[in-house]
């Protein structure tokens, strides 16, 4: 029996990436597609590359609508998703997107988001590292409610966390500068995005510690070291529709050589089927993931500085919300962790 699924959100980027994936996924149905101002018209004449469900008819985004369906994915603004989940049934898989159940911390959300706090679900990253040696991957499954990692933090968590978690990185000067594709910034309509705007440059924004993931990212390093861990993060916008670029920088414990870092890396990531540690002399480029789940690195250490500098490529659209979303969807249900999911980069 097919799982019956629900995108709402469905003709926006990350929507519309959920859905791409899911055709090919052989365990579910898409039974209902949603959004808001698009509401009553076709799907394919809103996102044509979608052909499998080109003739699905968009409805409104209300409880109504998304309930009776075994998972529903929310692919929605931040602050979009509390009041739809508290009228939706315990036992619909519900895997929302947006931002507004990652954050522990009330404070943070109020801080960097301006509202108040929905709660916090379950961590959408399978790979995440705990100081015990367990991953994330174990408190999802049979849960019911998950929240998807942002892009940006979702490379730099896979970036640095085996260091954190294996005690031979310094919890404070923890610098990360990454490049986003300009579909990062979803897709409505705003100047700076133009392609005249973006063509040929680059630009930083959310500069200062003020980009909203900065929290999640620490969050994230802090639960690894089981200490309080500090990070300045800048991120720029790179003239490219997908794709991140994070290279994450840290102290190296007294001590610690490059090839014990290099140990450490391979060992939290060896066994995974979508995270990877490339060969020493390679280093990841954006093309390299284009399109797939998939996660690459590579990492040095600089003892002049004596820090180490990993460098991570990710699909910001795929292992950075729709490829994490529904390998945390496999896992919750049980399923292989990789339905859906088999699709390599693209080159050039």
């Amino acid at each position: 029996m097919s799982i019956s699924v629900a995108v709402a959100g469905a003709t926006g980027y990350a929507g519309g990436e959920v859905l791409r994936l899911l055709a090919t996924h052989p365990e579910v149905e898409v039974k209902t597609v949603t959004a808001h101002s698009s509401a009553g018209q076709r799907l394919g004449d809103l996102a044509p590359h979608v052909r499998r469900f080109a003739d699905m008819t968009v409805q409104d985004t209300t409880v109504e609508t998304l309930t009776g369906h075994d998972v529903v994915f929310l692919a929605l603004p931040h602050g979009a998703s509390a009041n739809l989940v508290a009228g939706m049934p315990e036992g619909t898989l519900v895997i929302d997107a947006g931002a507004d159940h990652r954050l522990n911390s009330a404070e943070d959300w109020k801080k960097f988001y301006g509202t108040e706090h929905a709660g916090t679900w379950p961590y959408g990253l399978p790979e995440f590292l705990f100081p015990c040696g367990s991953k994330q991957r174990e408190n999802l499954k049979n849960t019911q409610r998950i929240a998807v990692p942002g892009c940006y933090p979702t490379a730099s968590l896979l970036a640095l966390t085996p260091g954190f978690q294996a005690g031979v990185l310094e919890p404070q000067d923890v610098v990360i500068v990454a490049a986003s594709g300009t579909s990062g910034a979803g897709k409505t309509a705003k100047t700076h995005l133009l392609g005249s705007e973006t063509s040929g440059g680059m630009s930083p924004y959310g500069v200062g510690g003020m980009h909203r993931h900065t929290p999640e990212i620490e969050q994230g390093y802090s639960l690894a070291a089981g200490q309080p861990v500090q990070v300045s993060f800048t991120p720029t916008l790179a003239p490219m529709p997908r794709g991140i670029l994070a290279t994450a920088t840290a102290k190296v414990v007294s001590g610690v050589t490059e090839q014990q870092l290099r140990d450490v890396w391979e060992a939290a990531y060896g066994n995974e089927q979508f995270v990877h540690l490339l060969p020493e002399g390679q280093w990841p480029q954006t093309k390299m993931v284009q399109g797939s789940n998939h996660a690459i690195m590579q990492l040095a250490f600089d003892p002049h500085a004596h820090r180490t500098i990993v460098t991570c490529v990710i699909d910001n659209l795929v292992k950075g919300t729709a490829g994490g979303a529904i390998q945390s969807m496999n896992i919750a249900l049980g399923l292989p962790e990789n339905l859906g999911l088999l699709q390599e980069g693209l080159s050039p």
